[in-house]
């Protein structure tokens, strides 16, 4: 999955992670506070940690429990059924009936190992997160590198490198490698074009899409009449469009009326409203939009952690400095990569190293010395002080 912009985090899940953090301190009593305020500092990023495995958790049982409903309810149906029917016939459907039930008895054990496999990765990660210690936060801190480098891979697509990471690290628990396969899946058929497998995550999640007030599936659904159109296939454009977007005409008609325009200006129309709407690019369009709805699902950032965490580096070394030509290589925001991960990011303030600077020049006669280079300057002839 490709990067997308920051999204917000829920409250909810901040205070769980605060509330977990500042528990710590009395279980170290006897730990410097400087490594317990790393360490409560650490846990309070860890939201998305526990987010994602118990959003997982809910649909899974959310799953069970609209299957459950489902086939017992075409039970009951057929139960009130049997009586007008002949002895034969009753038995013949009574027989099918419980052919139904021992079909939903497989579905319901293979429903109860899914949540079971579940909670046991929500146990794992509170398991986890108890064991950062401040003694052992080298360690801990390690592990979580490793995961914060396999949810990177995920988002960019290497599938194969992030599981071989995460299975020779042992922290298969720790990473939600099965929630992004399930995403790759929806991608891959946009990347194809294909809606089937978009349009069947949406009726999984119907209710949450619909509480957040997500247009996905409207989306989805006009960019199916657009290939109908563009295949020339008027008539089952208008057929669809009965069935499957009229129901949304209350809420988007302006963006309704502009694509049934299309069926009058057609495919190769030379206007620039309408020839957009037939652009390769209203797939890319698609994959962007879905990221977003599946990580918003979910809980988590739309960013990659790996370049949130680099970013809140980053801000603080980001001066002027760091974009003229005779940059120090010592800076990391002398790589482009870096400058252009920086770029949203507002430039540092330097009072600490102002002060420092001062401090310096009081205590050695005005002299200066660069720690770097070890030069000694005079402090008022300085116009630049390069620190790394």
């Amino acid at each position: 999955m490709e990067p997308l912009p920051n999204g917000n985090s829920t409250v909810t899940n901040a205070t769980t992670a605060s509330a977990t953090a500042t528990s710590l301190p009395s279980l170290h009593a006897g730990v410097p506070s400087s490594k317990l305020s790393q360490l409560t500092e650490s846990l309070k990023l860890e939201h998305q940690f526990l987010r994602v495995p118990f959003e997982h958790y809910k649909k899974t049982i959310r799953a069970n429990h609209r299957a459950v409903e489902k086939e017992v309810s075409a039970v009951m149906s057929g139960l009130s059924d049997a009586g007008d029917l002949s002895q034969d016939d009753a038995v013949q459907h009574l027989n099918s009936l419980v052919s139904r039930l021992q079909g939903l008895k497989r579905k319901l054990e293979d429903g109860s190992r899914a949540e079971n496999l579940q909670a046991q990765r929500c146990r794992a990660r509170l398991d986890h997160l108890e064991s950062a210690d401040a003694d052992n936060i080298s360690e801990w801190n390690n592990t979580r590198l490793k995961r914060i480098l396999v949810d990177y891979m995920l988002r960019m697509s290497y599938y194969d490198t992030a599981t071989k990471l995460a299975e020779s690290s042992s922290i298969q628990d720790l990473v939600d490698i099965e929630i992004f396969y399930e995403a790759k899946k929806v991608i891959d058929a946009l990347r194809n074009k294909e809606v089937a497998p978009a349009l069947a995550w949406c009726a999984d999640n119907k209710s949450r899409l619909k509480k957040a007030k997500s247009k996905f599936e409207f989306q989805l659904r006009l960019q199916e009449f657009i290939e109908l159109v563009r295949s020339d296939n008027n008539v089952r454009a208008v057929m669809y469009a009965r069935k499957y977007l009229a129901p949304w005409a209350a809420t988007y008609m302006k963006e309704l009326q502009k694509v049934f325009a299309t069926l009058a200006f057609t495919s190769n129309t030379g206007c620039e409203i309408y020839k957009v709407l037939f652009e390769p690019k209203q797939w890319d369009y698609l994959m962007d939009q879905f990221k977003q709805e599946f990580c918003r699902l979910y809980g988590m950032t739309l960013e990659p952690l790996l370049n949130i965490y680099l970013q809140a580096g980053l801000s603080a070394l980001k001066t002027p400095f760091c974009y003229e030509d005779d940059c120090t290589k010592e800076d990391p925001l002398s790589q482009e990569s870096f400058r252009k991960l920086a770029m949203p990011l507002p430039f540092s303030k330097q009072h600490h190293s102002k002060l420092a600077l001062e401090e310096m020049a009081t205590n050695n006669n005005g002299k200066i010395t660069c720690p770097r280079t070890g030069l000694v300057y005079n402090y008022t002839e300085v116009t630049k002080a390069y620190i790394s």
